[in-house]
């Protein structure tokens, strides 16, 4: 029976905010969590505990453990989301993970719809100003002062899309941590008489969580390695 037929069943690794907005809103985007795990003991509680049918693991757990848990989660044949952020210098290696296993990843740095909209909006500003001789480029991003990585995981993202898509000249990232701000990122474009400045904010962080969801009922069935591009742009 297809993802498109029956709920699909979850296990959340990592029981932090974000675990918990997944776990709240679950079930009315059509998901059921089969576990709970907390990120420091979560690669031997998915390679000891009966979970019954697990159709993809959510993992908003921490940096350091991605890769340990996906090598547990791909020896059950589990799909996988991974939503956490600064690991990425481990991401060759977890793709050949999910290679060897023939299972199937979402990784994404923001499950924003909106924010991966942007994203090509910022792609496409960058490529005309590329053409601007005098023109400099910038990333601003403003979270919470709980959020460990800086810059985020989504500036990070935005400046090699806005590079790959053609602007070949420097752009300055920086970051904000303060209070309870629950993102906001701001590319711009600066020449010597105008400025092009656009932004993204979030006002609720269940986004993310709604957007993971929808990631997990996506990539439930397949194999390989997608990131939210593929999901919302698939022909």
């Amino acid at each position: 029976m297809s993802a498109d037929t029956q709920t699909v069943r979850l296990v959340l690794i990592g029981y932090g905010r974000m675990g918990r907005l997944v776990e709240q809103h679950a079930t009315s985007r059509g998901c059921e969590i089969a576990g709970i795990l907390t990120s420091a003991s979560a690669p031997d509680q998915i390679e000891s505990r009966d979970f019954g049918r697990v159709d993809v693991a959510v993992d908003f757990s921490v940096a350091q453990a991605v890769k340990a848990n996906l090598e547990q989660v791909a020896k059950r044949g589990w799909n996988a989301v991974i939503g956490t952020t600064g690991w990425q210098a481990e991401e060759a290696s977890c793709r050949a993970i999910v290679e060897r296993a023939g299972i199937g990843v979402l990784a994404a740095a923001n499950f924003s719809i909106g924010m991966n909209v942007f994203r090509l909006i910022a792609e496409e500003a960058a490529q005309r100003f590329n053409r601007v001789a005098d023109a400099g480029a910038w990333i601003h991003e403003l979270h919470h002062n709980a959020k460990k990585d800086a810059p985020s995981g989504t500036a990070i993202m935005l400046k090699d899309a806005m590079t790959q898509a053609g602007y070949g000249r420097g752009i300055d990232v920086s970051s904000t941590r303060a209070g309870s701000i629950p993102g906001t990122h701001q590319i711009g474009f600066d020449c010597p008489s105008e400025s092009v400045t656009l932004t993204h904010t979030v006002r609720d962080r269940a986004v993310f969580a709604q957007g993971a969801l929808e990631a997990a009922k996506w990539v439930s069935g397949r194999r390989g390695w997608y990131g939210m591009k593929d999901m919302l742009y698939e022909k």
